[in-house]
């Protein structure tokens, strides 16, 4: 039997456990509000709410199909705004795909993606969505992926080396950039095998030089390209995040169910079991000052967006 001393303790030793395991579960505080601009529309549509609230997300960018378009739109306005997509590499339905974003715009969309198919990113298809991008006045979410691979099979919006002449092309189109290619590419050293390079960063690639020369483009730091980025060599991308701090933007791109990492199956070293909002948003809050940790997980987002 306890005595009084050891019952005591043993019932503090489980409150003490019982406060750990709540704080745990507990949404992060992340110091100030933070919008997702890279949320995949789900179903069930609570846990589109699900995941913002385990991961500490006031408000997100919902990634919708265009077939997703309505249910999307009837989402809560305080907590959701939404992009549009659809395929452009479906060339018989390309008219038809251009009136959809057409009327996705006109029904309350804010811009164009993710945009992801299997075509040229300076072919037909993508500059019209460009031309029809500049003509709205909405930005365009692209994924640069050009090494195919198991998660992703696929190579999408190639021939990101030619993307400079597009800048040029199309002024008045806003162009978020995000994935493999993109972020491999802050790198002069780009390998050609794998997605997720790793080692040091050889300074001037093609990504941070287009930031700088370039005020139409725009980075998205999600998903586990984002994450590795920032990861590979930390003193870099603290001074890439500083340098660019006013055109960079956090994404989550994660398919945890419950912003805890409950239901990650990417078997990736960064994210494995884990949820990529809260990794990509700890990474960031490491690696920059307050008021840049502000600006890339709210600021930037909601004044491109004209958000409220």
């Amino acid at each position: 039997m306890l005595n009084r001393r050891e019952f005591v303790g043993a019932v503090a030793g489980t409150l003490a456990g019982a406060a750990a395991l709540q704080a745990q579960d507990a949404p992060p505080n992340w110091g100030n509000p933070v919008i997702d601009i890279h949320h995949h529309w789900r179903r069930p549509v609570e846990l589109n709410l699900a995941h913002m609230n385990g991961a500490g997300i006031t408000r997100s960018l919902l990634l919708t199909e265009a077939s997703q378009d309505a249910e999307a739109a009837a989402m809560p306005k305080d907590r959701f705004a939404r992009f549009t997509s659809v395929n452009v590499a479906q060339a018989a339905r390309l008219d038809a795909n251009m009136d959809a974003l057409r009327k996705a715009i006109a029904t309350g969309s804010l811009g164009f993606g993710e945009m992801k198919s299997q075509v040229e990113v300076d072919g037909p298809e993508m500059r019209r969505v460009f031309a029809l991008a500049a003509e709205l006045g909405v930005p365009v979410l692209i994924h640069f992926q050009e090494v195919n691979q198991t998660t992703s099979v696929g190579t999408f919006n190639r021939g990101l080396s030619r993307f400079p002449a597009l800048l040029k092309e199309f002024p008045k189109t806003i162009f978020i950039g995000h994935a493999d290619n993109f972020w491999a590419n802050t790198s002069t050293d780009v390998p050609n095998d794998t997605a997720y390079p790793s080692g040091p960063i050889k300074r001037s690639g093609l990504t941070d030089r287009m930031l700088s020369d370039y005020e139409n483009l725009w980075g998205d730091l999600a998903a586990y390209s984002g994450r590795n980025f920032l990861a590979r060599d930390t003193d870099f991308s603290a001074d890439f995040l500083k340098r660019h701090q006013n055109k960079l933007m956090f994404g989550s791109d994660c398919f945890c169910s419950d912003g805890k990492g409950t239901g990650q199956t990417n078997p990736l070293p960064l994210i494995a079991g884990k949820c990529v909002a809260r990794e990509t948003l700890g990474a960031l809050k490491q690696l920059t000052a307050p008021d840049v940790f502000r600006k890339v997980t709210w600021d930037n987002a909601m004044r491109l967006l004209k958000l409220a």
